[in-house]
């Protein structure tokens, strides 16, 4: 049997066939190279034996993530073991409905376990519909990733709703998938070894992007190891640690959102935030910020906070129009003490809350939220979604930016295609909730608030990890193509020419969508 054409993913069952390989045998499920289906064979175990001897070796596979910053879904199989990391889905106004609608390209049934590297919807989006497919095995992630995936995913349940109702289609899942989900987890603590799946374990540590957010390593029998960082930390974070380097894999999948480009220094971007709110403030207008629930909308709270006890801007009305985002700070509150950066945990000791001012109002409810138009006069309204494609923020962008007096402040990425990226590249209108909305808003674009590292950050990431000797192949994901290219010139320009002078010889490696790769200590193959 070539390994190079099939893949033995379980044995089980014995039988007694009459013939030269010996009297005992196994039921195995092959997969035929270039076929993402699993085909059941009967084999002596003689054989079985021999070739799991053969084929000690980790495989990758990338499902989502590869030339997109969105849709995070890996498939790492082992000998015996076949885990996914992330399913996410993908965003952004340019995604075919098939890549977030259409069927997985594996058997959800075949999977042994999920693992998240943290809550955004981007990597958990479709695991309810994992779930509704016939996944059964356990899902692991941090504990306050569980939590915050529980808003994240009960609240995605409403918005596919609605998007399904108005395409006249079944949503994605609901809420009873969602419920049949949480029934599946089981939370992992950062620093801990623990058996996944039949022959891989896994091992997590800190990224620093949002709270909770892990790199996953993979160790399979033989030692083999593969990382995988999800996200990584716009470090240093007010709020978080910096992300933990990864020097003990022999291959590493890393992200590149902002692979191509610069983030201001700390103290340049709170300046920078703090001036845009004061020439707002003086422009007179509503001043609107679409901002992610999660990780984003804290930090504009913390820095909001501090302007205002500082007396560096005027204390006006602010609003945080989002129920997620107010659940989501909760779950901030509630895990600060154990997993925020010593320096921000001794803050909260002192003031209670990092996130709460006088002035702040929380609405909750439709009511609560409708009663914000009627309060005149300069205001903040913080509502998601981040880039525009949901949620309140889009009622008050149709309300306010066809005056001239309104201040748009945008402060993270924005997807190609998201309303929220037109309006950052000027486009005079936007279509929201239906309908084009006329923008004649000052747009405001503050860089480095995003919660991504930058192309320093990131360099200086893999050049830690190149540094532990031990990794043969960096693969470049999680970006746009043009990010991802320039990342992976940086590496091969930057930190590789030193390893060809000392005769070793390591690789950097772009995946494409679909593609399988096999990793051994010795290095990594293309499969496909």
């Amino acid at each position: 049997m070539n390994r190079d054409d099939d893949d033995l993913w379980l044995n089980t069952n014995n039988g007694k066939p009459d013939n030269e390989w010996g009297t005992d045998y196994r039921f195995v499920f092959l997969r035929p190279r270039n076929s993402h289906q699993l085909v059941k064979a009967k084999l002596p175990l003689r054989a079985v034996s021999l070739w799991y001897i053969a084929c000690m070796a980790l495989r990758l596979t990338s499902y989502g993530g590869a030339g997109k910053v969105t849709g995070s879904n890996f498939l790492i199989e082992g000998t015996k073991g076949r885990v996914l990391v992330d399913c996410g889905i993908e965003q952004g106004a340019d995604v075919a409905e098939a890549e977030a609608y259409g069927p997985f390209p594996y058997e959800a049934a075949s999977i042994d376990a999920l693992v998240i590297t943290h809550a955004h919807l981007d990597h958990i989006g479709r695991i309810p519909k994992l779930v509704k497919d016939g996944f059964r095995g356990k899902i692991y992630m941090t504990p306050p990733t569980k939590d915050l995936a529980e808003l994240i995913l009960n609240d995605s349940v409403t918005i596919l709703g609605q998007d399904a109702a108005r395409r006249g289609e079944n949503p994605l899942y609901e809420s009873k998938d969602v419920a049949h989900t949480f029934a599946l987890i089981e939370t992992l603590e950062y620093h801990v070894e623990k058996e996944v799946a039949p022959g891989i374990s896994i091992y997590l540590r800190n990224t620093g992007h949002i709270l909770g957010s892990a790199s996953v390593r993979m160790t399979d029998e033989d030692g083999t190891t593969l990382a995988l960082t999800g996200d990584i930390g716009n470090s240093p974070s007010p709020l978080l640690p910096n992300w933990e380097p990864i020097t003990d894999a022999d291959a590493l999948l890393m992200e590149s959102v902002y692979g191509n480009r610069l983030h201001p220094a700390h103290t340049e971007r709170v300046a920078r935030l703090r001036d845009v709110f004061k020439h707002a403030i003086e422009r007179g207008g509503t001043i609107l910020v679409p901002a992610f629930s999660l990780e984003r909308t804290q930090l504009m709270l913390y820095e909001l906070s501090n302007f205002f006890e500082a007396g560096e801007l005027p204390r006006i009305p602010v609003y945080l129009d989002s129920p997620l985002a107010i659940h989501v700070t909760a779950v901030y509150e509630k895990w600060g003490p154990t997993y925020f950066k010593p320096e921000a945990e001794e803050e909260m000791k002192r003031e209670t809350s990092l996130f709460d001012f006088p002035f702040l109002t929380k609405t909750l409810s439709h009511e609560e939220s409708a009663k914000i138009e009627e309060v005149k006069g300069t205001k903040i309204i913080i509502a998601g979604a981040g880039m525009s494609h949901g949620g309140r923020i889009g009622r008050w962008e149709a309300e306010y930016l066809p005056d001239a007096s309104t201040t748009l402040i945008i402060v993270g990425y924005q997807a190609p295609g998201s309303p929220g990226r037109r309006m950052a590249e000027g486009a005079p209108s936007v279509r929201l909730n239906g309908r084009d909305v006329i923008n004649k808003a000052h747009v405001e674009i503050l860089e480095g608030w995003s919660a991504h590292a930058d192309r320093d950050q990131l360099l200086s990431f893999a050049e830690k990890a190149l540094a532990g000797k031990r990794t043969k192949a960096i693969f470049v994901g999680l970006g746009e193509p043009a990010a991802e290219r320039f990342l992976a010139q940086r590496i091969h320009d930057y930190l590789l020419p030193q390893d060809s002078r000392r005769g070793v010889r390591r690789r950097v490696i772009i995946p494409a969508l679909g593609e399988t790769w096999e990793i051994t200590k010795e290095g990594v193959k293309n499969l496909s």
